[in-house]
């Protein structure tokens, strides 16, 4: 059954929920609701529960404790306690609380997983979590303390205990104790029992959360950084022949491929396709190795894509309930290890971008390089600077996300006694992949400004997408080349970039960038 219906609503079943939807959710506040299927998963497997209960059978996190104390038992007398007490314990973040867009994402996708029915909880709290989403009580959760190996153990407690009444929320625009916020909403608090903490935190949606919106952000981020690429190509008056479909059909890398097809869609129209006399012979490879570059990064953008296809939809508890044979199944599918190592992939891909971007705009100011542009883009130079100081800014940024593309899947600090003996560290992986996204962002506007400024000198007719995005941004950057506070120009055009309306217009004036 499809996830998604009618008026935006997005239908949870633990089995179709998309990477579109999750956006939907995390920054539109789309509505979610459980789909019957669903519901009648949920059933099946809280009847395995109950089952175990009466029988009083010894199963890990049912009837036992956690981690190190796994052969602990504990009574049926003891048993909602020991849910109750294994979020307070695993409550202990640090750090600035997440953005509402993550934890709403966070919800979103850990009651999706707890709705495939593999983890025995019971209706209750599935219909929590949607409805503290729906009504916009969002849990303050700290954003460091999970290694990303039994899941997010620590900032899925946050929002377990949110549930619980003991949490910390914003609601209404305000801090206030959870208790509070359910009861002003028409809620109430969760009572848990068994099985129902373990299974609200053993789960790698911290992990999912991130790394979906990250890669969401990557995509827009690689169609703005290829009309920047074609912009700059235009103002350094590139040699066209460097995207020909039969250079490329002899490396077959898809990415590669589309991105050289997406330079010519950007460039169509323009002069430079019909020049007969080039100023050189070829160009640095800032240039002429775009689709080489530009691909390689998208060709991981998309097997990161297919690793949250699949994660988003994934039962990641522990243990796991098998409803149909009445099995229990003490696992390991909470550990982050295949994100650990997609989210570092999107790291260093993206990261590429900037690193290639930088290197444009150092092209675009510098005399020696630029093809006869005046130095730093300004016609009155020693008086104005230009924008000497925007390649310093691209510079720190590009230089930042070196260090943080460093890969933290290769790290491992071993947790609860040992019994933990390898993490993934793919929630630290997640974080800093996010940062770079934001960062490179930057980079990218820099890189706009610096070709938009660049294009007033050129005198040839530029492309449709090229074109396009020059008039765009011609239209709210100043049109003199004097200094003025350059941050606010900067500023102004990462607002456009983000809201999307760059790649809006190109793509009306040239066609749709990327067959994703």
């Amino acid at each position: 059954m499809p996830a998604q219906n009618s008026a935006d609503k997005v239908l949870i079943d633990g089995e179709n929920l998309t990477l579109e939807q999750i956006l939907a959710v995390a920054r539109r506040r789309a509505p979610v609701a459980l789909h019957p299927s669903g519901r009648e998963k949920l059933l099946k497997s809280r009847a395995i529960v109950e089952n175990i209960l009466a029988q009083e059978k010894v199963v890990y996190g049912v009837t036992t404790g956690f981690g190190r104390f796994s052969d602990v038992l504990i009574s049926r007398e003891d048993s909602d306690t020991l849910q109750e007490n294994i979020i307070m314990s695993h409550a202990c973040g640090v750090g600035e609380p997440l953005p509402h867009e993550v934890v709403r994402a966070m919800m979103l996708l850990r009651a999706n997983s707890l709705t495939k029915g593999f983890s025995g909880v019971r209706i209750e709290v599935v219909e929590l979590l949607l409805n503290m989403l729906n009504k916009e009580i969002h849990p303050v959760v700290p954003g460091k303390g999970s290694v990303g190996a039994s899941g997010d153990l620590i900032p899925l407690a946050h929002i377990a205990l949110a549930m619980i009444g003991l949490g910390e929320v914003e609601y209404c625009g305000k801090p206030v104790s959870s208790k509070e916020a359910l009861q002003k909403a028409g809620l109430r608090p969760l009572k848990l029992t068994a099985k129902e903490g373990l299974a609200l935190i053993n789960g790698t949606q911290y992990m999912s959360a991130l790394g979906s919106l990250a890669f969401l952000d990557a995509i827009e981020l690689f169609k703005s950084a290829s009309i920047a690429a074609a912009m700059t190509f235009e103002a350094l008056e590139g040699i066209v022949s460097a995207f020909d479909p039969k250079v490329h059909e002899l490396r077959p890398h898809g990415g590669q491929r589309i991105c050289a097809a997406m330079m010519l869609k950007l460039l169509q129209g323009s002069d430079l396709l019909t020049r007969r006399e080039q100023k050189r012979i070829q160009d640095a490879y800032t240039l002429r190795c775009i689709p080489q570059v530009h691909g390689a990064t998208l060709d991981a953008l998309k097997y990161t894509q297919g690793v949250l296809e699949i994660e988003i939809n994934s039962a990641t508890d522990n243990p796991l309930i098998f409803p149909e044979s009445g099995e229990v199944i003490s696992c390991g599918n909470f550990h982050g290890q295949p994100l650990a190592l997609a989210l570092d992939f999107l790291a260093i891909a993206v990261n590429e971008l900037g690193n290639i971007s930088e290197r444009r705009i150092e092209r675009l100011v510098n005399p020696a390089l630029n093809n006869g542009l005046p130095a730093f883009l300004t016609e009155n130079g020693g008086l104005n600077s230009g924008l000497m100081l925007l390649q310093y800014a691209a510079a720190a940024l590009v230089s930042e996300g070196k260090v943080l593309a460093h890969p933290a899947s290769v790290d491992s600090i071993p947790t609860s006694g040992n019994q933990e003996d390898h993490v993934s560290m793919g929630s630290i992986a997640a974080y800093k992949g996010r940062q770079v996204v934001r960062n490179i962002a930057w980079v990218i506007a820099a890189e706009l400004l610096a070709a938009a400024r660049a294009m007033r000198f050129i005198s040839h007719r530029p492309g449709l997408g090229s074109g396009a995005a020059f008039r765009l941004l011609s239209g709210i950057l100043p049109q003199d080349d004097g200094d003025r506070i350059l941050y606010k120009d900067l500023q102004s055009v990462y607002e456009l970039m983000q809201s999307g309306r760059i790649v809006r217009e190109v793509e009306e004036a040239a066609g749709s960038l990327l067959p994703l």
